[in-house]
C-alpha cells in the first residue's frame, strides 16, 4: 500500500499545526502497515493511537481558534463533530469484530488531505495574526500551556 508522503503542500504554514498533521500521516502510514500484514491486534493498537490524537489534535485546533477569536470556528468544530462521530463508529465496529482498516484508510486519506486544504487553511489567517509567536522555534508561553493541555 502507498504511504502518504509529507509535502509542502500539506503544510499550513503554523509549524506546530503541520507538526500535528505530520503524526497523523504516521498514524495512517502505519493503518497501512498493518493491513499489509494482515495483523488485527497492531491494526486495533493503531486505531486506538490515531482516534486518541486525532482528538486531541482536533481539541488543540479548536482552542486555537477560540483563542484567535476566528468568526468561523463554529463551523470547524461541526466539522470536527462530524468526523468523531465517524471515528467512534469504526472504533465500535472494530471492537465488534469487524474489519474496518480498508474503510477507515480510505476515509482518512481522503479527510485529511481535504481537511489541511480546506477548512484548515482557512483559519490559518486569523491564527498568525492573532496569536503571537505561534511559529516561534521555543515552546514558551500560550503555545506550551496548550500543548501541555491537549498532548501531555
Amino acid at each position: 500500500m502507498n504511504h502518504i508522503v509529507w509535502s509542502e503542500d500539506l503544510s499550513t504554514g503554523i509549524r506546530v499545526i503541520d507538526g500535528q498533521h505530520k503524526r497523523i500521516i504516521h498514524y495512517i502510514n502505519q493503518l497501512s502497515d498493518a493491513q499489509e500484514l494482515e495483523d488485527r491486534e497492531l491494526v486495533g493498537e493503531v486505531l486506538v493511537n490515531l482516534v486518541d490524537y486525532t482528538l486531541s489534535h482536533f481539541a488543540f485546533e479548536e482552542s486555537l481558534m477560540d483563542d484567535a477569536e476566528y468568526s468561523a470556528a463554529d463551523i470547524h468544530k461541526k466539522t470536527h463533530e462530524a468526523f468523531r462521530d465517524k471515528i467512534k463508529n469504526y472504533r465500535e465496529r472494530f471492537e465488534a469484530g469487524e474489519d474496518v482498516a480498508e474503510e477507515l484508510h480510505k476515509l482518512l486519506n481522503v479527510w485529511l488531505l481535504d481537511h489541511i486544504a480546506d477548512d484548515d487553511s482557512s483559519y490559518v489567517p486569523f491564527v498568525t495574526q492573532n496569536i503571537p509567536g505561534i511559529n516561534t522555534e521555543e515552546q514558551s508561553g500560550w503555545l506550551k500551556k496548550k500543548i501541555t493541555q491537549y498532548f501531555s
